[in-house]
């Protein structure tokens, strides 16, 4: 099995937010296109409906990219891991710019997908360079970027595509994406793996193995499945309303409930704290109470734009709670294998995040905005059941390996 030599040096304030800075570039591409998609298919002469291909192939690429490219940090040096993946991400950015087909440009953006995984690769990277004391912390400032990548890039891409058209926005993006590269290669150390290196196929191979053998991971996996299927709910659902009569607002104010999601993003460094204190599993079972009563202000969307507010800080604070003391639980001592745990939990993310889009429209469709809230409290009901089951089950387990090292104690006497 592979190992990584430790970093004798504290993980620094100005490196942490570095990565955080790459973390929002990274993820920000996969958000470019949603503002975009009506110019791009006028563009290209294609039907409005049929727009909605260019999300699906970056979400498949990035699907893709969890499951084939993410293990690999646990087998290269992953600072040439990132570097060479964003260098990918600014080719991508630039293909997309430049595609004068429709399938070029499907392409393209299955390959944007592809490489913004390397988001996963950077926030194993903080783990593994952090101190035990400052992991959790490290996580949470690292993913608090990720976080305003997700909340900002639909904002900016817009601003962006009116100055300069949506193929500004992909040449601007590819451009930072070089910059970065380039930064992040004169700045960011590496750890080199040491010892016996195992084989690519064992490596994904070790990934299924992870759900077979590592209880914490199944544990926090459906956590994160069920957290952004119910942050899903909201998100995918809430523009029906917004945008229709009597409230009809446009894409940019709607847009602009985005960036309460901000708070969320501020407080997930301060849940990586409390996950560094020990506080982990106790910071999940508040938050995922707090979800369950975010659901309450935002049933009220249609008759009052400021209980929707609250409701979606709520929301986010709480989402982002879990997220990052899944990971910091997750990670802590285990920096041989943090890119495979980190992608493995990830896919969990993903599955919840596709199944809850899917299931919120087609709610709304039948039932309406207090169908999609019930739909959304119950999802964070079974979130905090199952937490509560889990927090039954771990309080037993230590109760047994106590009880059973008192007896071997006693025998010894």
């Amino acid at each position: 099995m592979t190992s990584l030599s430790p970093m004798p040096m504290r993980l620094s304030r100005g490196l942490t937010l570095l990565l955080a800075a790459a973390c929002a570039l990274a993820v920000a591409t996969v958000y470019l296109a949603q503002p975009l998609l009506k110019s791009m298919a006028s563009s290209f002469g294609i039907a409005p409906g049929r727009a909605g291909l260019v999300v699906g192939a970056t979400q498949a690429g990035y699907a893709v990219g969890l499951v084939l490219i993410v293990p690999l940090g646990d087998l290269l040096d992953r600072r040439r891991l990132i570097v060479a993946q964003l260098l990918v991400a600014a080719v991508a950015l630039l293909a997309v710019a430049l595609a004068v087909e429709w399938a070029m440009l499907l392409g393209a953006v299955a390959l944007v997908g592809l490489a913004a995984v390397v988001v996963q690769v950077m926030v194993a990277h903080a783990a593994t360079l952090a101190s035990p004391a400052q992991q959790g912390q490290a996580v949470g400032t690292v993913t608090s970027g990720v976080v305003l990548g997700i909340l900002l890039a639909r904002l900016v891409s817009g601003v962006v595509a009116d100055l300069l058209g949506w193929r500004g926005v992909y040449l601007a993006a590819a451009g930072l994406a070089l910059l970065m590269a380039g930064v992040l290669a004169w700045r960011l150390p590496g750890i080199g793996p040491r010892g016996v290196r195992p084989r690519y196929r064992a490596l994904l191979g070790s990934m299924v193995g992870l759900y077979r053998h590592d209880r914490l991971l199944r544990q926090r996996g459906l956590l994160a499945l069920l957290v952004f299927a119910a942050f899903s709910v909201l998100w995918s659902a809430m523009v029906l309303p917004l945008s229709a009569a009597p409230l009809a607002l446009d894409h940019t104010r709607i847009g602009l409930f985005g960036l309460a999601g901000i708070v969320g993003a501020l407080a997930a460094s301060r849940a990586g704290r409390l996950a560094d204190q020990g506080q982990g599993r106790r910071t999940t079972g508040l938050a995922l109470g707090l979800l369950i009563l975010s659901w309450l202000p935002t049933a009220f969307l249609e008759q009052s734009l400021l209980a929707l507010l609250a409701g979606v800080l709520m929301l986010d604070l709480a989402v982002q709670a879990v997220h990052v003391t899944s990971q910091s639980l997750l990670l802590a001592g285990r920096g041989e294998m943090a890119s495979r745990l980190v992608g493995a939990y990830m896919c969990c993310y993903s599955v919840g995040s596709g199944l809850g889009a899917m299931a919120a429209t087609w709610v709304y469709g039948q039932w309406g905005w207090a169908a999609v809230c019930g739909l959304g409290a119950g999802i964070s009901a079974l979130a905090w059941c199952c937490w509560w089951q889990q927090h039954q089950a771990n309080g037993a387990g230590l109760a047994g390996d106590r009880h059973r090292q008192q007896g071997r104690e006693g025998q010894n006497l």
